[in-house]
């Protein structure tokens, strides 16, 4: 396997070695060149320079850079792809990452065997990452790409990286995550991976057509598997029956287990285990260490892995993101049962053991929280306007209808905040004791002014007030395991009025109220308040009656309704591990370090592509329900996929993260008519008839011939809309463009 290196972008192509890999990594000019980069970015970040400066700069320095042709060597030492001899390599570059190396660890670290790898490093720009693999035989370099994506999630990278000719900028040794090329077919001398690397040898393969050993699987370029099942998820199951993943102290045990296991289903070779195993942090030479050791043992046959195997078989498409569950594929809700591996940091391990038709419920209650930790961050919406993300939702189920999933995602979420609070309740609480413990003569202590961010449902008006100015524009949450206790408290007198504090919060309205009493908390403050709710579908009748909906309130609300659980046989829920709750809180760091205004032109395009279609099924249909629920699922559809595109760390809105969005709104949409959309439909008086729902298909605009009066257009209305109300209905249509007047009465379909 050869490939090409030169010490600048126009020079001349030779046969990498060693020796010339080395020196470009160790040379003082890389390392400068590179650090210059560094610094412009670092400008940039702090607003000395314009992103545009930046990378017209880092274009100028790469050229300074040695370059690698991983794809190929070239007969006449020029870079031309009709000189090109393939070297058996693909590079694969994921751009604009805030967290190469966290993304290393978190996706591939451990995997490099099985994807291949030779060498990852951090790219000149620090904001990407790049993998120099070995094509998978009977690949072309862009199906190598393919197949690389599939098996990181379907991450975006850079599609444009497939001829024989590309080059790749060469970095200093610290920039180097991974590099091992195996062994030297010609006796040259290894040389020691450093700063960064895996510690391994470092040498060039040089014989042709050299693959790794495939692991099983049923067809090129997909991942391994064992009559149609994923090795990976049937290892996530294993664990998931056995206690869960292993932990520190018991991985060489657990993964011995599990290799002697999946013996039963895999031929008994060593090299195949070594590429399906997950590795946990241990390095190569322990897992080849492990596997031998369970190789040695006398072949039983696992029951465990059997039984295993045959459940998934006969429940396929069950088993998504490392978990069982028990419910029919049909009651999935939404494409997001195919969207859930490629979630971001967070809401991916928010979902780990969850059953799949409980993934909406769960990620619905922790994104107010996750949104709430990003209170610091500005976006501008599609109309123009800029907004801060606030999200209120409310889980709803029958009794027993395991609503505590959702509580359990959400406290790993709100831990830090948990932290903070107790601190600041705890200096508050010596106030107190100061302030009662005083002389008569003695002045009182002043107020610390504290803030505390997490408070329960049932927070007075007066002490609610109280946080709202102590927050320093930061953003309050609380989450309420029943939904009859805010009803409860929230009937009566002052109470009542934080029905209204709700609606405000949504888009931080001011909000206050004014006592003569030294005992009340007077003022007023900007509304940040984010709450995730649980309760049944009968708490949530009562609280939302006549006014509630009516006045707005609905339609802020993100509802999600838990899987019918009647009669249905008992879920089974896997476990969390530590790594998955450290990603969680690192997924909140990562939140609470946005600031200031986010671009996402992506996002706005997609939401308003969304919102006009969903006028145009509204007008078509003169469904006032859905026309006034569309708006606000919008944004609340828009404001996830911000949550989204911030936990994914990259400078543009990936693909999944636009149809996330997408999702999040059409299902807001959805639940939204289905809770409150027939208690709202009561309420337009003028046209009572016109908030009906039909069919898309059998909407009033497409039962009219071509030609029609108005008489046939009020012949489909129902007896209690007005002859005035049909006239209106015609006149919104005319200036929309879709009918013409023909006569006098009398219009023709232009639509």
């Amino acid at each position: 396997m050869r490939f090409g290196y030169s010490n600048s972008i126009r020079g001349r192509v030779v046969e990498c070695t060693p020796e010339l890999l080395s020196q470009a990594l160790d040379n003082p000019a890389t390392a400068r060149v590179c650090a210059e980069i560094e610094d412009a970015l670092e400008k940039v970040r702090r607003g000395e320079m314009s992103r545009d400066d930046f990378e017209t700069l880092k274009a100028q320095k790469k050229k300074q850079l040695p370059i690698l042709t991983p794809h190929a060597m070239f007969k006449s030492g020029r870079r031309l792809n009709s000189d090109a001899v393939a070297s058996g390599l693909s590079m694969y570059d994921i751009d604009h990452i805030n967290d190469p190396r966290g993304f290393y660890e978190q996706r591939i670290a451990g995997r490099e065997t099985e994807l291949g790898i030779v060498m990852a490093h951090v790219t000149p720009s620090t904001e990407g990452l790049r993998l120099l693999f070995i094509v998978p035989q009977g690949l072309t370099l862009e199906e190598a790409q393919q197949w690389m994506s599939k098996q990181l999630d379907d991450y975006d990278y850079d599609g444009c990286v497939k001829d024989l000719a590309r080059c790749s900028f060469l970095v200093p040794r610290s920039y180097v995550v991974y590099m091992d090329f195996g062994s030297s077919g010609n006796g040259a001398s290894p040389s020691p991976s450093e700063g960064g690397g895996s510690g391994r040898p470092t040498t060039l393969l040089r014989s042709e057509g050299v693959h790794p050993t495939p692991p099983p699987s049923e067809g090129a370029g997909e991942a391994p598997s064992f009559k149609g099942i994923p090795y990976k998820d049937i290892i996530a199951e294993y664990w998931r029956c056995t206690g869960g993943q292993p932990q520190r102290g018991e991985r060489n045990d657990r993964l011995h287990l599990l290799a002697a296991n999946l013996r039963a289903i895999c031929d008994n070779k060593e090299e195949w285990l070594l590429a399906i195993m997950p590795r946990y942090g241990l390095s190569e030479q322990e897992m080849r260490s492990i596997i031998h050791s369970a190789c040695k043992e006398p072949t039983k046959g696992s029951r465990l892995m059997r039984q295993i195997v045959e459940r998934m078989r006969n429940t396929p498409a069950c088993y998504t993101y490392d978990t069982a569950c028990e419910e029919p594929p049909s009651q999935i809700p939404l494409p997001l049962a195919a969207m859930a591996k490629a979630l971001p940091i967070g809401l991916r391990e928010s979902l780990v053991g969850v059953p799949a038709t409980m993934h909406m419920p769960v990620l619905c209650g922790v994104l107010p929280l996750a949104a709430a930790y990003a209170d610091q961050v500005e976006v501008e919406y599609c109309d123009g306007n800029r907004q801060h993300l606030g999200l209120m939702s409310i889980i709803r189920g029958d009794q027993a209808s395991n609503k505590s999933v959702v509580k359990n995602a959400i406290d790993i979420w709100k831990r830090q905040l948990e932290e903070e609070d107790a601190l600041a309740r705890r200096r508050e609480e010596e106030w107190k004791e100061r302030k009662k413990g005083r002389k008569a003569s003695e002045k009182a202590p002043d107020d610390p002014k504290v803030m505390i961010r997490m408070m329960p449902v049932t927070v007075s008006c007066s002490t609610l007030l109280r946080r709202l100015k102590n927050a320093r524009e930061h953003t309050l949450y609380s989450f309420g395991e029943e939904l009859d206790t805010l009803r409860k408290t929230n009937g009566a007198g002052s109470w009542s009025s934080k029905y209204d504090v709700y609606r405000l919060a949504f888009d931080r309205g001011e909000w206050g109220q004014d006592y003569n009493s030294d005992q009340a908390e007077s003022g007023v403050a900007k509304v940040a308040y984010n709450w995730t709710m649980l309760g049944t579908n009968g708490a949530l009748r009562k609280c939302f009656k006549t006014d509630n909906i009516e006045n707005g309130l609905s339609s802020r609300i993100l509802v999600a309704e838990m899987p019918d659980s009647a009669f249905s046989r008992m879920p089974k829920f896997g476990k969390r591990s530590a790594d998955d709750e450290a990603r969680i809180q690192e997924a909140v760091s990562r939140l609470r370090s946005y600031s200031g205004l986010i671009d996402v032109p992506r996002l706005r395009k997609a939401i308003e592509q969304w919102v006009e279609e969903k006028r145009v099924e509204a007008a078509k249909d003169i469904d006032h329900v859905k026309d006034t629920y569309r708006k606000r699922s919008a944004v609340i559809g828009f404001r996830c996929g911000v949550v989204y595109h911030l936990l994914t760390g990259k400078e543009r809105e990936t693909k999944s993260c636009v149809s996330f969005a997408l999702a999040m709104a059409e299902y807001c949409l959805e639940q939204q008519i289905k809770t409150f959309g027939e208690a709202l439909q009561n309420q337009y008086v003028e046209a009572s008839g016109e908030g009906m729902r039909k069919g898309k298909n059998k909407s009033v605009f497409d039962q009219l011939p071509p030609s029609f009066s108005l008489d046939d257009l009020a012949a489909l209305k129902h007896d209690s809309v007005s002859r005035n109300s049909v006239v209106k209905i015609i006149s919104r249509w005319k200036r929309d463009g879709w009918i013409s007047k023909t006569a006098n009465n009398r219009w023709n379909k232009t639509l």
